[in-house]
């Protein structure tokens, strides 16, 4: 490199971000957690779940009282805590779910070691679980973990029913102020989003309410704090909805497929260079 860009990397002094937690501490706590919920005997033994789980829960207890009081991180860490085993009962049936839905799947074990959507579900639910205790920020950090990890995006405040099946999930957006019923099915590259974005609408519900057993195909988009998508009804691949439909209504697209026979089909010159 030459004189002048190494005096220029020297002059490169920008103002440090503040962040209130440590990012890889954090990532740590949440695959232990997760590990944790989900145990796994190994060929080379078991895990010691308790010590796992007590180092996670040391980890988001010092990053908590980072920016707050003793009395605050101990009552967030003991009401997360408090919740853990029901939420693990609850995630045990969404796997049961993934079994049920998708005939690739042959075992819970599999859904909990290999499914992007069960993991990604599994994440917003312990980072919902921290939105609700008033740790908004590590909820949110913990969402982003599992949107870098498997490419679903799920802001931590949206509200999620029960067996939510995410199959393949790539791509799949699901809104902050979005509620979404029991039994919905929801396939890669979906988006639940607002109309437009503006930062007044920040207190406003912007993002659409999904109904009980709800089938939404792949690429479909779904927008508007006033869209209701009635129960038992489905969306086709590539739909775009932003107003609500009733209960057993059928959203898809009109595509027009022209197909011309092998006697229409001309071959192309052949070119060798």
């Amino acid at each position: 490199m030459t004189d002048r860009t190494i005096q220029l990397i020297h002059d490169f002094k920008p103002e440090p971000v503040n962040i209130p937690f440590n990012k890889c501490e954090l990532e740590e706590a949440v695959e232990a957690i997760y590990t944790s919920m989900f145990p796994v005997c190994e060929c080379n033994g078991t895990t010691n779940i308790s010590k796992e789980l007590y180092n996670a829960l040391e980890i988001l207890h010092k990053n908590i009282i980072q920016r707050t009081d003793k009395p605050t991180a101990d009552r967030v860490v003991e009401g997360f805590m408090e919740s853990l085993p029901s939420m693990r009962h609850r995630l045990f049936k969404d796997a049961q779910c993934y079994v049920a839905s998708d005939p690739a799947a042959k075992s819970i074990e599999e859904v909990i070691l290999t499914y992007p959507g069960f993991f990604a579900l599994s994440i917003h639910r312990l980072a919902h679980l921290l939105h609700n205790l008033g740790k908004p920020l590590i909820a949110r950090y913990f969402s982003e973990y599992a949107h870098s990890k498997v490419g679903i995006d799920i802001h931590p405040a949206a509200k999620i029913g029960k067996n939510l099946f995410m199959d393949h999930g790539t791509g799949i957006v699901i809104g902050e102020t979005c509620e979404i019923g029991d039994n919905v099915k929801i396939y890669q590259g979906v988006t639940l989003g607002a109309l437009y974005v503006e930062k007044k609408l920040s207190d406003v519900k912007r993002h659409p309410t999904v109904e009980d057993n709800v089938v939404i195909y792949a690429n479909a988009t779904i927008l508007g704090g006033k869209t209701i998508v009635g129960h038992d009804s489905i969306i086709g691949g590539g739909a775009w909805l932003t107003k609500s439909i009733i209960p057993y209504s059928r959203v898809y697209n009109s595509v027009d497929v022209k197909i011309r026979t092998a006697k229409d089909f001309n071959s192309p010159f052949d070119y060798v260079i």
